[in-house]
């Protein structure tokens, strides 16, 4: 790999009195003053938000905590003070509820389902730089929206592999489906499949429609990327979270035997189009866990991501939750020094 691009230093306070509380195991979090209202709290963080904003930079996420934010609208006001401009969800691959104004909840996946670790839209060419999640019902158990800093985690990864990576990238294979997965009408908001074509042609995405009548895409992305503000390398993908290996056995033997092997929902591979074995996922696979760390959720706390310094997921959870979460500041690929470019193939075309 290249040398790393030294990073900037946007890291002076710009606040005296934002209090940022660190231990091990958690996010930072900036406790908010009490405010009985949710217009001088919106004020509040319009205010901070500079100094929030560089404090996601330093440390890839932050947690405000203590604000009144009970609901979407109140949600979405909060977002509007901390990100100046909204990004899409584009090639959507779980289900979500739409609220309306840019909100969504985090996921709608079965409650005793673990997430991995995931940069969200790591697959696209033009994906959110900045999440925002809020606690609108905390679950009685369990169900932490967990972080992860992907600069560390470039750094676990065992350098055989990571050359593998950095020369050829890695790729995804999709299925779409009515039975599993997402259909490819929800995933690209359309009925029409030229429109699908032309969506795929426009970013580098091969496509065909199989026997079946449903979608196959194949893309293949960078594994890691630079950060375009701090120019601080990361590991920025779905691999692991993707990966057939990853899955229950149970499940995975029963998608093999249903779809074949080609035909997982979800699947997979180093951008040359290779696997890797179930011992090298389960290595991946224990560097996100060893750079997870986690926050009980309580109502009303906010939770900043930098999408590219850190990847998210959720742990399984008892009881209801809803947490939501905004996407904002739209970032190209293109922006943030891929070391493989796009392909629609496993082969650079």
């Amino acid at each position: 790999m290249p040398p790393a691009v030294a990073p900037l230093d946007p890291f002076t306070p710009l606040v005296p009195d934002l209090a940022v509380h660190r231990r091990a195991g958690s996010p930072p979090i900036v406790h908010a003053p009490y405010f009985p209202a949710l217009d001088p709290a919106v004020a509040w963080l319009d205010d901070h938000r500079a100094a929030l904003r560089a404090e996601l930079l330093r440390s890839g996420s932050v947690l405000v905590r203590g604000l009144p934010v009970a609901d979407a609208e109140g949600f979405a006001r909060a977002r509007d003070a901390l990100i100046e401009q909204p990004a899409g969800y584009k090639e959507k691959a779980t289900p979500r509820t739409d609220y309306g104004s840019g909100v969504f909840s985090s996921t709608d996946l079965p409650a005793a389902q673990r997430i991995r670790l995931h940069n969200e839209n790591s697959y696209t060419l033009e994906f959110p730089g900045t999440l925002l999640f809020g606690c609108v019902v905390a679950p009685e158990e369990g169900g932490a929206t967990t972080v992860g800093d992907m600069r560390e985690a470039l750094r676990r990864v065992p350098p055989a592999l990571l050359d593998r990576f950095a020369a050829h990238g890695w790729l995804l294979v999709r299925n779409y489906s009515d039975l599993a997965g997402l259909p490819w009408r929800t995933s690209f908001s359309t009925d029409d499949p030229g429109a699908v074509e032309a969506y795929c042609r426009e970013n580098v995405i091969g496509h065909e429609w199989p026997a079946s009548g449903e979608l196959r895409t194949r893309q293949r992305r960078s594994a890691v990327v630079t950060h375009p503000v701090t120019g601080e390398r990361a590991w920025f993908n779905h691999f692991t979270f993707w990966n057939r290996w990853t899955l229950d056995p149970d499940v995975r033997d029963v998608l093999l035997d249903t779809y074949g092997e080609d035909g997982l929902p979800f699947d997979t591979f180093v951008g040359d189009g290779s696997p890797l074995t179930a011992e090298e996922v389960a290595t991946l696979d224990r560097i996100y866990e060893e750079v997870t760390v986690r926050e009980r959720w309580r109502c009303g706390d906010l939770l900043l991501v930098d999408n590219v310094l850190c990847a998210h997921g959720r742990d399984a959870y008892r009881g209801d939750r809803k947490i939501l979460v905004a996407m904002g500041d739209p970032t190209p690929l293109a922006d943030c020094r891929p070391l493989t470019p796009p392909s629609p193939t496993a082969h650079e075309e």
